[in-house]
């Protein structure tokens, strides 16, 4: 097997990370206290278990969420990056270059699924360009997200 590569980082850039492995054990999870953590009706998770998971810019800092579990995320702009459990870390799905290659193969903690999330799909839904009402401030956005690839340094000078 070639080794796969599969960069991300937090939104603004201060953190980087680099997976080198195959991951297929995508998933989200219900439970409370990943809802809390994400701030969000469920966390997407991507599992590196099997693979090189590499800090290359900065480190998260973490947070014990219970006596077993670490949360790791951005202390700079918050964002949620890993569960870190005894039996390995998990990376947020959203936090990767290219989320679009880690679709979730399982739900964890059901028991605490919003009523709501199954409908998800049949919510009206449009494109931001459509959404006149907001054309104004949409057109005055500057963003200082970082992209979604590496770059050699962070913020841009």
């Amino acid at each position: 097997m070639i080794d796969q590569t599969h960069t991300g980082g937090c939104q603004c850039g201060a953190i980087r990370f680099r997976v080198t492995g195959k991951l297929d054990d995508a998933s989200i999870c219900h439970c409370r206290m990943c809802q809390k953590a994400f701030g969000a009706y469920y966390a997407p998770l991507v599992s590196t278990r099997g693979a090189k998971l590499e800090w290359t810019r900065g480190e998260p800092k973490r947070f014990a969420s219970s006596n077993l579990v670490k949360r790791g995320f951005c202390p700079e702009c918050g964002t949620p990056l890993t569960y870190e459990a005894p039996d390995g870390v998990a990376v947020a799905a959203g936090a990767f270059d290219h989320p679009e290659g880690h679709a979730p193969h399982i739900q964890y903690g059901v028991e605490r699924k919003l009523p709501f999330v199954d409908g998800l799909h049949g919510l009206t839904a449009r494109r931001t360009e459509e959404d006149l009402a907001a054309a104004g401030f949409l057109a005055r956005i500057v963003s200082f997200q970082h992209p979604d690839h590496d770059t050699d340094a962070w913020p841009p000078r």
